[in-house]
């Protein structure tokens, strides 16, 4: 016999007063909240206990943390909040790459935290842990606020940061993607509350604009979805004020994706971004038999990926919680019959991201439908921990005891059959869940916190476990860069002056001794890190021109012809050495073994490696951009005011159309202007900056400036946004102290 009353009824109600929780109640829940987030940022450090660089892993190595700490650097220097990174070239376009999160003030904090430690590995768990616990803490909030009990909120708050998906890719590699979901069931929190007449819109107004303002689309995506699945809710409860508030909300934090998202449509002419398709070719695409091994501990799913074209996952991608599905079992499912219509925005937002994750490989700029998996979990989570909350339940024991032992075969069953070369790894997983299970279900008997206990444990135990078996993400690249900056300082900004160009590929330096070859030469984003101007900075956006010329990939890798284009003249005259400022040239042999020096530049090292040239005289105009000015200008001043402006002056010393050329690429935005009139601007060599004076120009005071594309718009519409959400707020306040209460529900 169960041992736990039916949950009480909770139809809305409308009520002349809400009655506020007790000073205990209160004080219970604090003590909850910050216990999930003591053992969430304990349980978050044990990846780095078989692997330090657990978080230090692919994108996060080579694209987000050496970033993180220029950012951090620029910030503390005075560019908040930054939009353009001249050293960091193609991918210096932060405005429009909108993946560092530039206008989200708790990054910014994170990044000047990131300019303060020295190794990049620790930087990573440090930002990371933090992300995991703030989403630990709102999916709990959130459970709570659909009425779960506060033990079983607990349980699926910390189980799903350690979700296969959110720790292996989002934690380890994808860090924009951590940092955007994190904010998510916040913002589900607030909202929901704000619709029930129980927070201000300011709230939930705030916690959007933060999970917008990441960058991502996935958390914008995200954003939407459930503000579309609460109105839904309430309209079904017919409580159309609260919909009217969600649609106010929606339309303000409309405002704040285009202040993100405009710079970076505005580039789509000159980026990679310029298809709009609709496509599938089954990569990190799961079905629908991949979700019935959610709970099988090691769970390899048969989704391909990048692992040398392998049809099966090197990580648990597709694990969520060890208990989700065999508890089902053992569940009072009364309690989602008496909570169906406060239970329908969950189930509504379930409904959509598993359509979209079981969709297309590519929809527009979403691609990779295993990228939503978390969003399907995140609303499970809400539904399991408002069953788990009203106990478990031990009658009808033989029935519940085969539906359980029904779950876990079949689970296992489908995960053998997959890879049936781990079959020990599987059956003793298949073990553990049982005897962690029947102790959950033997304490539930005492109550829910011995119950929490159990699965607590249990969450760790699994954690341990599947780190033993995937100590990292085999299905992604594992550059193994350093992460100390000092010797990164001292092994590159010593030797390397002034803006790099390399000549180099990824494959052929990890095919030799990687710890020896990222002595020499680095990609993506790491010689930001070092401090150094580089060429090859990471970028999921490119410049569709530069890249072209240049051969270049996103990771900054490029083709051995790369060194004869550069060398070459260009229809200006001067060499793409000397168009973009290039100091140091660092050429790796086993693309271009022997490079004969350009003009104006010699050999200063050479091993079996590399080999270095500097350039033998320094550049003209130190101070600014300015890499040539045609024979009629000359030009006597050239300085720089900051990332995105310059200033120079210049004299007419023959007659017809000058040309000025700048190391800088030809993003949208540019605009100069001479005496309040505007010049000519244009993409010229390999998509560098070129403006040209006029034959009636006579000289004068040429001011260069870059607006990201929209940014006028942008600022426009937060603004107004921001002034909606205040007045709105106003109003519930002055609402609120005359007495006024609208649809409360519990």
């Amino acid at each position: 016999m169960t041992a736990v009353s039916d949950p009480p009824a909770v139809e809305p109600v409308t009520v002349p007063e809400v009655t506020s929780p007790t000073r205990g109640s209160r004080w219970r829940g604090i003590l909850a909240g910050t216990a999930v987030c003591v053992l969430v940022g304990l349980l978050a450090q044990v990846p780095v206990l078989y692997n330090r660089v657990f978080y230090f892993w692919d994108d996060s190595s080579a694209q987000f943390v050496p970033m993180w700490r220029a950012l951090g650097q620029g910030i503390l220097s005075g560019g908040w909040p930054p939009m353009l990174d001249l050293d960091a070239w193609m991918g210096g376009n932060l405005a429009g790459e909108a993946m560092f999160g530039t206008w989200n003030p708790v990054n910014a904090a994170n990044y000047v935290l990131a300019a303060k430690i020295d190794d990049l590995a620790v930087t990573a768990t440090v930002v990371k842990t933090e992300f995991l616990v703030l989403l630990a803490l709102g999916v709990y909030l959130l459970c709570r606020e659909y009425g779960a009990a506060r033990w079983a909120s607990s349980v699926v708050a910390v189980a799903l940061p350690f979700s296969g998906f959110t720790l292996y890719f989002e934690a380890a590699t994808w860090a924009a993607g951590l940092m955007s979901f994190a904010w998510v069931p916040w913002v589900w929190w607030a909202a929901r509350r704000m619709a029930r007449n129980r927070s201000f819109t300011l709230l939930p107004f705030a916690l959007g604009a933060l999970a917008i303002t990441v960058g991502n689309p996935y958390g914008l995506l995200g954003v939407c979805v459930v503000l579309l699945a609460l109105m839904i809710e309430f309209a079904v409860r017919r409580h159309w004020r609260a919909v009217t508030r969600l649609f106010v909300l929606g339309l303000t934090l409309g405002g704040v994706a285009l202040l993100v998202f405009l710079p970076l449509m505005g580039n789509v002419a000159v980026s990679w971004r310029t298809e709009s398709r609709i496509f599938n070719d089954d990569f990190l695409r799961p079905d629908l038999s991949d979700l019935l091994g959610m709970s099988v501990p090691g769970t390899a799913a048969q989704i391909r990926s990048w692992a040398g074209g392998a049809v099966r996952m090197e990580t648990p991608a597709m694990y969520f919680a060890w208990f989700a599905l065999p508890i089902l079992a053992w569940v009072d499912w009364k309690a989602v019959r008496c909570r169906a219509k406060a239970l329908v925005s969950p189930l509504v937002v379930t409904v959509v991201y598993l359509m979209c994750t079981l969709g297309p490989s590519e929809l527009w700029m979403f691609r990779w439908p295993l990228r939503l998996i978390e969003y399907v979990y995140l609303p499970l989570a809400v539904l399991l921990a408002v069953l788990l909350g009203s106990g478990l339940r031990t009658d009808h024991l033989r029935r519940r005891i085969a539906a359980c032992g029904a779950i876990v075969l079949g689970g296992t069953y489908l995960s053998i059959a997959a890879g049936p070369d781990r079959v020990l790894r599987y059956v003793l997983g298949a073990a553990i869940v049982v005897v962690l299970l029947a102790a959950a279900v033997l304490l539930s008997r005492r109550g829910g916190r011995p119950t929490a206990v159990a699965l607590h444990l249990g969450t760790a135990v699994v954690l341990f476990l599947q780190l033993h078996w995937f100590p990292g993400n085999l299905s992604v690249a594992q550059f193994g860069f350093p992460t100390s900056v000092t010797q990164l300082q001292q092994d590159f900004a010593r030797r390397y002056q002034g803006t790099v160009f390399q000549v180099a590929d990824v494959s052929a330096a990890v095919s030799t001794d990687k710890e020896r070859s990222w002595r020499y030469v680095l990609l993506g984003n790491m010689y930001r890190a070092a401090g150094v101007a580089s060429t090859t900075s990471y970028t999921g956006m490119g410049n569709k021109t530069f890249s072209a010329t240049l051969c270049m990939n996103h990771l900054g890798s490029t083709c051995p012809e790369a060194y004869q284009v550069m060398s070459r003249p260009t229809e200006l005259g001067p060499s793409l050495f000397d168009l973009m400022r290039v100091e140091t040239i660092v050429v790796q042999r086993a693309l271009v073994d022997d490079p004969k020096p350009p003009a104006g530049f010699m050999v200063t090292e050479r091993n079996d490696l590399v080999t270095v040239l500097h350039r033998t005289a320094p550049l003209p105009w130190p101070e600014g951009r300015l890499s040539q000015a045609s024979p009629n200008l000359r030009v006597t001043a050239d300085a720089r005011d900051h990332q995105r402006a310059e200033v120079l002056q210049i004299e007419r010393s023959g007659p017809g159309r000058g040309t000025l050329a700048f190391a800088r690429l030809a993003w949208p935005g540019y605009r100069a202007e001479i005496a309040g009139r505007e010049l000519p601007v244009r993409s010229g060599p390999a998509g560098l900056l070129v403006v040209d004076v006029p034959p009636d120009v006579a000289g004068g005071e040429v001011r260069l400036r870059w607006i990201p594309p929209g940014l006028g718009v942008g600022l426009l519409a937060l603004g107004v946004s921001a002034l909606v959400a205040a007045g709105v707020s106003a109003f519930q306040l002055r609402a609120r102290r005359h007495g006024t209460r609208i649809e409360e529900e519990k």
